[in-house]
């Protein structure tokens, strides 16, 4: 256990907690901000990947990892509007629904993967986001090198929680999809358009979705591979609810799931050989149900969450 502690009190672990943490930070605000508004987004797995693939495809293409987080951050957006036409405008069912946009999405993924690069022995890779110190706040000893010498990605994950909290509970905008998520009815009384309020919000997480899957594949791998999301969507999901659908509690749960994941990385490589690796990789994901399981019970959803919104039913 001495060599896991030594593993455990170094700079790189810090920063490696930030940086696994960073992709499920946008896809848990994305997941957010659609059960917000009523609308609880199965297809996560699927739009990451999907957004994932277009967006190292078009980086790899073109030579701009930028053009590459539009790309992803759009196939997302898109994605999200697929899945708000039948849950939201339809009024189809959301469970359904969100499995058939994960299994559309991760097949479509594989079929143009192959289409594109066809069949290699050694996957693409590009050359992705290297990490931008932060003059002076980076030379802070311990803290500077693991929070202020991040990829872009991260600092602008950093900048989504708050400004997701302030959209959330500071603005019009924000209150409409809390009403929509929380009483339709009265929001359609009031004068709001459920309809067009949760197309937006599910869209808008889709898109956040899209970065999750850009930073995957531009600066965590730089490479796409066919496991490069490995379930984060569906932690994602989990990690929604664990943080009782909050910008702030959500973020946390999604440091603490880093934290139990950078952890079994480090306890891997501390020499612990006599057990398997595959009970290393269980343990976030044991973390996750142990965690849902105690708080999902004092855990109050949006009131309409998985209710469809039609006008002209009483």
């Amino acid at each position: 256990m001495s060599a896991v502690f030594e593993q455990i009190f170094q700079v790189g672990f810090l920063a490696a907690i930030i940086r696994i943490a960073t992709p499920l930070a946008f896809a848990t605000l994305g997941e957010m901000f659609s059960e917000r508004a009523g609308v609880l987004n199965l297809g996560i797995e699927g739009i990451m990947l999907l957004s994932a693939m277009a967006g190292f495809t078009a980086a790899s293409l073109s030579g701009s990892l930028w053009l590459g987080v539009l790309v992803a951050v759009l196939t997302g957006a898109l994605m999200g509007a697929l899945h708000a036409l039948f849950t939201v405008a339809l009024g189809l069912s959301q469970h359904v629904c969100g499995i058939g946009v994960t299994l559309f999405c991760s097949g479509l993924a594989y079929f143009l993967y192959r289409l594109i690069f066809g069949q290699q022995s050694v996957p693409p890779s590009i050359k992705g986001f290297q990490p931008v110190p932060i003059p002076l706040l980076s030379e802070i000893p311990i803290l500077g090198p693991a929070v202020f010498n991040q990829f872009t990605l991260v600092y602008l994950a950093v900048i989504a929680i708050p400004l997701a909290a302030f959209v959330l509970y500071r603005t019009p905008w924000g209150l409409s999809v809390r009403m929509v998520g929380e009483n339709p009815r009265a929001a359609d009384s009031a004068g709001v358009s459920v309809i067009a309020t949760r197309f937006q919000a599910v869209i808008l997480g889709g898109a956040l979705m899209g970065l999750a899957g850009a930073f995957l594949t531009m600066a965590q791998f730089n490479a796409f591979t066919f496991g490069v999301v490995s379930g984060r969507g569906w932690v994602a999901i989990a990690l929604v609810v664990f943080g009782r659908w909050d910008p702030w509690r959500s973020a946390g749960a999604a440091l603490l799931f880093a934290f139990v994941d950078a952890l079994q990385l480090r306890m891997q490589a501390s020499g612990l050989g006599h057990i398997p690796y595959e009970a290393f990789l269980m343990l976030p994901f044991i973390f996750t149900i142990v965690a849902m399981a105690f708080m999902s019970r004092n855990a109050v959803a949006p009131s309409a969450l998985l209710k469809p919104f039609r006008r002209e039913e009483r």
